[in-house]
C-alpha cells in the first residue's frame, strides 16, 4: 500500500499549493507566492486553520477588499509573466461574490489566479446557513455558481477525496499559457474541516513544464510567402510578446525585415520607443504614426493579441482592399480571429522561425522612408499635445512628466477612465516592464491593488499607480495593505470631479452630460457645485505621505520627493480640464436612432456614415 497522511481537506490544499512549481527554459519558479484571504465563518476554521498551522510554508497576506486582493494577484501574475501567482480565499456569500469581478478580469486578460471561496454546507444540515442564497429549484446551487462563466475551470468539492482530481486539473489550466485564467474551487465549509487519508506523494513537490511549442511548418511557410509578397506589411505586438519573453525575438525580426511595429495596451514596450520601427500605440487609442500605416497595410502580422475592438477600431482600422492577417498565438481560438492565417505556437519560437524563413527579404525602400517620416511627424504632434498652453496642468502633460521622471526601473500601472486612452497614445516605453495596463476588462479600482501586485512581484522597481478620482473612490483600500507589507507605491491621483471619460463620450455623442460629474444635488438634478474631497487627508489617514501638485514644476518636484520616501505616497493633482486627446480612429458606440435632440440626431447620422468603413475580414 502507498503511504498516506491523515489531513483535512483544507490542510491538503495548503500543502499541495506550497509544493507546486513551474519550469520554462530550464528555470524553475515557485508557482504560488502565497495566499490572500479575508476570513469569515465560511473559511476561517478550514483554510484559515490550515494556513495558520503551516504558516511560513505558504505565506498569508491580509488584504482589505476581496476584489482588490484578486486584482493584486492578477497584477503579480502579469509582472511575473504568468509563471507565478497567488491563491485567494474568501468566506461564503458576499466575500465570495466580491471576487467575481476579479475572476472576470483574470480570465479576460488570460492571467492565472486560483480562487478558493467558501461555500454552503455540503451536508445541508443547517440550511439555510447564514449568507446563503436559496435557489428554490435545486439545493446544489449557491452564489458561487456565478463564477462558472468567468472561470477557465470551476469545481465544487463535495468530498475531501475529490481534491485529488480537482487540484491537478486546476494546475493544468493555470500553468498552460493557452488555457490560463481564473480557476475556482468552491469549498463547502463543513468539507473544508473533514479529514481523509491523502496519498503522501500527492503533497510532494511537482514541476509543471511550460513548453515552447513551435507552430506548423506548413503554416510557417505559407506565412513567409504571404509576407514576401507584401508591399506594406505591419506588425501588431500584444501582451503575448511579454508573456513569451519574445521581446528580443521581435526586435531581431524587425531589424532583419524592416517591418514596422504597433503595440496594443498589453504589448507596450515590446519594442522600445527609440527603435526606428516602433510606431507606438495602434487602434482607437493609437498614435497618428501607427494608425496611418495600419490603415493601408496589405499584410498584418499579429503577435500575441486577440485583436479586440480597440485594436481594430471596431473593424475600421485596416482599409486596404484584400488585407490579410497572420496571427501568432499560443491559443488557437485567438489565432483564428479575423480570418487570420493561424500560427499556433510560442511567440518567441514562431518569430525566430519566421525570421529565418524570411532571410534576405526586406520591406521596400520607399516604405521604410514613410515609416521614418511617420515617426518624426508623430514626435512633433506629441510634443504639442503634452505642453500646456496656459500653464495649467492637463492630463496629457501629467503623463509626459511622469514618463520623464519615472526612469529605468519604474513601472506605471493604470486601468480605466480616460487615462488609458491618453497614456497609450503618449507613453514612450524605455523598457519592457515600465508600462502595466489592465485594459482587457478596464476595471475601475484595479490601479492601486494592481500596483501592489507589481511591487510584490518586482520589489526592486519603483511602482506608480496612475488613476482618476472615480477609480480611487471605488477601490483604494490596498494603499493601506501596501504600507502594512512595506511595499512602497506612489499613487498619482488626477482629480477632475467625476467619471469624466464617459462624460466626454456622452457629450461627444450628442448628450448634454448626465450622471457623470460629482456634484451636489440642486433643484432635483446633480448640477450643484463640485463635491470637495480631501484626498490628501484621506491618504494620510491610511499612513501614506501626501503631496499636492498644481503646476508642471510642482509635479516634477513631488515625483522626485516621493521617490526618496521609504513608504507609500500619494500625489494629488487637481485638473481644471477634463477634455481628452483627439482620436485618429473610430470606436463603435451606438447613437440613439430616435431623439428629440438635434445634436443626437446629427451624431446618429455621423455614426451611420462611420459604420460604412467597417470591414469583414473572414
Amino acid at each position: 500500500m502507498s503511504k498516506t497522511v491523515r489531513v483535512t481537506l483544507a490542510q491538503a490544499i495548503v500543502r499541495f499549493l506550497e509544493a507546486q512549481r513551474v519550469s520554462r527554459d530550464g528555470e524553475v519558479h515557485r508557482f504560488f507566492r502565497g495566499v490572500f484571504g479575508i476570513f469569515g465563518h465560511g473559511n476561517v476554521t478550514g483554510i484559515g486553520q490550515a494556513l495558520e498551522e503551516h504558516e511560513g510554508e505558504l505565506p498569508y497576506f491580509q488584504p482589505k477588499n476581496e476584489q482588490g486582493m484578486v486584482h493584486t494577484a492578477i497584477a503579480y501574475a502579469k509582472a511575473r509573466k504568468r509563471l507565478s501567482t497567488f491563491a485567494c480565499t474568501s468566506s461564503v456569500g458576499p466575500g465570495a461574490t466580491n471576487m467575481v469581478t476579479g475572476a472576470a478580469t483574470a480570465t479576460i486578460n488570460r492571467l492565472p489566479v486560483l480562487l478558493l471561496p467558501g461555500d454552503i454546507f455540503a451536508s445541508r444540515s443547517p440550511q439555510p446557513v447564514l449568507q446563503q442564497l436559496e435557489f428554490p429549484h435545486s439545493m446544489d446551487v449557491s452564489v458561487n455558481d456565478c463564477f462558472r462563466p468567468v472561470s477557465r475551470y470551476w469545481d465544487r468539492i463535495q468530498r475531501p477525496e475529490q481534491i485529488l482530481y480537482a487540484l491537478p486539473e486546476a494546475m493544468r489550466v493555470l500553468a498552460d499559457p493557452a488555457e490560463t485564467g481564473a480557476v475556482t474551487l468552491c469549498l463547502p465549509q463543513d468539507v473544508q474541516a473533514e479529514a481523509f487519508d491523502c496519498p503522501a506523494h500527492f503533497l510532494q513537490e511537482r514541476v509543471h513544464v511550460v513548453e515552447r511549442r513551435p507552430c506548423s511548418r506548413e503554416r510557417l511557410e505559407e506565412a513567409a510567402a504571404l509576407l514576401r509578397r507584401a508591399r506594406r506589411p505591419f506588425c501588431i505586438a500584444g501582451g503575448g510578446v511579454h508573456y513569451g519573453a519574445a521581446e528580443e525575438a521581435l526586435r531581431r525580426f524587425s531589424d532583419a525585415t524592416g517591418v514596422p511595429v504597433g503595440v496594443t495596451q498589453a504589448g507596450m514596450g515590446a519594442l522600445p520607443d527609440t527603435h526606428g520601427a516602433c510606431l507606438g500605440a495602434v487602434g482607437v487609442t493609437g498614435t497618428g504614426a501607427a494608425n496611418r500605416l495600419a490603415r493601408d497595410a496589405d499584410v498584418v502580422l499579429v503577435v500575441g493579441t486577440r485583436l479586440s475592438d480597440f485594436t481594430t477600431a471596431s473593424k475600421t482600422q485596416f482599409q486596404a482592399e484584400g488585407v490579410r492577417f497572420i496571427a501568432i498565438n499560443v491559443n488557437a481560438f485567438d489565432a483564428a480571429k479575423h480570418g487570420a492565417l493561424p500560427l499556433v505556437g510560442d511567440a518567441r519560437v514562431a518569430l525566430e522561425d519566421l525570421t529565418k524563413a524570411l532571410e534576405g527579404w526586406h520591406i521596400p525602400q520607399g516604405y521604410g522612408a514613410e515609416i521614418a517620416s511617420a515617426r518624426e511627424e508623430w514626435a512633433r504632434t506629441r510634443e504639442e499635445l503634452t505642453r500646456s498652453p496656459d500653464g495649467r496642468l492637463t492630463q496629457a502633460e501629467v503623463i509626459r512628466i511622469l514618463n520623464d521622471e519615472a526612469g529605468p526601473g519604474s513601472t506605471v500601472v493604470h486601468a480605466a477612465g480616460g487615462i488609458p486612452g491618453d497614456i497609450h497614445k503618449l507613453w514612450r516605453a524605455k523598457e519592457a516592464d515600465d508600462y502595466h495596463s489592465e485594459y482587457g476588462y478596464s476595471c475601475m479600482g484595479y490601479e492601486i491593488a494592481g500596483a501592489l501586485g507589481v511591487k510584490l512581484a518586482r520589489p526592486e522597481r519603483e511602482v506608480y499607480a496612475l488613476l482618476g478620482d472615480g477609480s480611487y473612490l471605488m477601490l483604494s483600500q490596498e494603499l493601506l495593505t501596501s504600507i502594512q507589507e512595506g511595499a512602497k507605491l506612489t499613487v498619482v491621483l488626477l482629480d477632475n470631479h467625476g467619471y469624466q471619460c464617459i462624460h466626454n463620450l456622452q457629450r461627444g455623442s450628442g448628450g448634454r452630460g448626465f450622471g457623470n460629474e460629482f456634484r451636489a444635488r440642486k433643484g432635483g438634478r446633480l448640477e450643484g457645485e463640485p463635491l470637495a474631497v480631501d484626498f490628501v487627508q484621506n491618504a494620510q489617514s491610511l499612513g501614506a505621505k501626501a503631496f499636492t501638485a498644481t503646476t508642471a514644476a510642482e509635479l516634477s518636484r513631488a515625483l522626485r520627493e516621493a521617490r526618496a520616501q521609504p513608504t507609500s505616497c500619494l500625489i494629488y493633482v487637481p485638473l481644471e480640464t477634463s477634455s481628452g486627446l483627439p482620436g485618429t480612429s473610430w470606436w463603435d458606440v451606438p447613437i440613439a436612432e430616435v431623439s428629440s435632440s438635434s445634436s443626437v440626431q446629427e451624431k446618429h447620422a455621423a455614426y451611420e456614415e462611420a459604420k460604412k468603413k467597417r470591414r469583414f475580414h473572414y
